[in-house]
């Protein structure tokens, strides 16, 4: 069987972009958004979408304060995290209808952190038969919304969401 390559020319601008060097999540907490993410400020933690995406609608939740451990959270900060991914979820099932979730945090490079000393909380949404041979075998997402229209779309759902 002959080698064919599968294109994926999205992941050019995040693998030729030159290397930050500052914090993503600093940034944004500072009132930057340089990939136009930022869906939602909450009092001690904010979501924003990841612009390099494994999947649409994943997100990303993170505190304020630039700490690389779940242990370094204080109450309130840890309360805003989980607060934060419960309302990105709902948003995730109004506008996205997936049949299921990955939340998760990676702690530490070892453990698959991209940035490892800045906490930040993954909520991947799921749906049955997602996985194929794209990501199997080629390591390649087929992602069947623009970020943008997703952005927007999250956005209006979380400022609808329930204040619990």
């Amino acid at each position: 069987m002959s080698r064919r390559p599968l294109w994926a020319p999205w992941r050019t601008e995040y693998v030729t972009r030159p290397k930050r060097g500052s914090c993503l999540f600093c940034a944004v907490a500072a009132g930057e958004d340089p990939d136009k993410t930022l869906l939602e400020r909450g009092a001690r933690c904010f979501t924003l979408l990841n612009a390099y995406p494994y999947a649409s609608g994943h997100v990303m939740v993170a505190p304020y304060r630039h700490v690389a451990g779940l242990e370094d959270l204080d109450e309130d900060e840890l309360l805003g995290l989980m607060t934060l991914t419960r309302r990105a979820m709902w948003a995730l099932r109004e506008v996205m209808s997936p049949d299921g979730f990955n939340a998760g945090l990676n702690l530490g490079e070892v453990a698959g952190a991209g940035i490892a000393d800045h906490l930040h909380m993954h909520l991947v949404p799921r749906w049955q038969g997602d996985t194929n041979f794209m990501p199997v075998l080629a390591d390649t997402h087929v992602l069947p919304q623009a970020l943008a229209a997703t952005c927007e779309a999250l956005s209006g759902a979380l400022a609808r969401a329930p204040q619990r």
